[in-house]
């Protein structure tokens, strides 16, 4: 089902990425694998959004949403805001996918394949000769929905006896404008940055460490923003 784009040109990827720490390819794979991957994320109703209380994960399901009253998503949408005016702070939905080898052959879950395939063969060897680090073993996924009111505050994602290398973000958003926020934003030392509009087909790579951030959807999107994401990682942490 998974099959990369054979036009890709590796060594113009792999120098930029060597130069900058992070690239854009579009167009990343062949055939109609994006497409399918879309209507997956679109049909499903086992999506958990997920924000944080300091250290504390916070987990709601499509049924706990729904069941809160307008006096309790005002109260959560305050508390969500007011930590992330000077501390971290993410609010968007979920569909993880499990680490363990074993758990992932028993699932018969087209996001499972995509975690499976970026984790080995011709995938993994693709990374390794675009980031020059021969020690990637496997990559950990996550599919997220960005609707209006989620965000991601700045992080730079590491994390101790996680070995991450780099970090992806593969876009599934067909339709969507500047306007509508959801951009992928890097930081740069002088309080600059510069970001990516959400896209199709397209994967994002960055080199782990690199503070980072997602903008607020804004109120006007009339599209949720799709990716799937994760990190390559190298052996010792599976």
């Amino acid at each position: 089902m998974f099959t990369l784009n054979s036009l890709l040109d590796r060594k113009k990827l792999q120098r930029q990425f060597q130069d900058e720490g992070r690239l854009s390819i579009e167009g990343f794979f062949a055939g109609k694998a994006a497409d399918a991957l879309y209507a997956n994320l679109r049909s499903r109703a086992d999506w958990m959004e997920i924000l944080n209380s300091g250290d504390k994960l916070i987990e709601l399901d499509r049924a706990a949403q729904q069941n809160l009253t307008d006096g309790q998503r005002d109260e959560l949408s305050q508390a969500i805001y007011a930590q992330a005016r000077e501390g971290f702070q993410y609010r968007y939905e979920t569909i993880r996918v499990p680490d363990e080898a074993d758990i992932r052959a028993a699932l018969d879950d087209v996001i499972v394949r995509f975690a499976d395939w970026i984790s080995g063969g011709e995938a993994r060897a693709f990374f390794r000769e675009i980031t020059g680090s021969n020690d990637i073993d496997f990559a950990d996924a996550q599919a997220t929905a960005y609707s209006p009111g989620h965000f991601l505050t700045g992080h730079d994602d590491d994390f101790p006896g996680k070995n991450r290398v780099a970090a992806y973000v593969f876009n599934l958003t067909p339709v969507w404008r500047t306007e509508w926020g959801g951009l992928l934003l890097f930081h740069d030392d002088a309080n600059g940055v510069s970001g990516l509009v959400p896209g199709f087909n397209r994967l994002n790579l960055f080199k782990v460490p690199q503070m980072h951030s997602v903008t607020e959807v804004t109120q006007s999107a009339p599209y949720r923003r799709y990716a799937i994401t994760g990190w390559l990682r190298k052996s010792g942490q599976r």
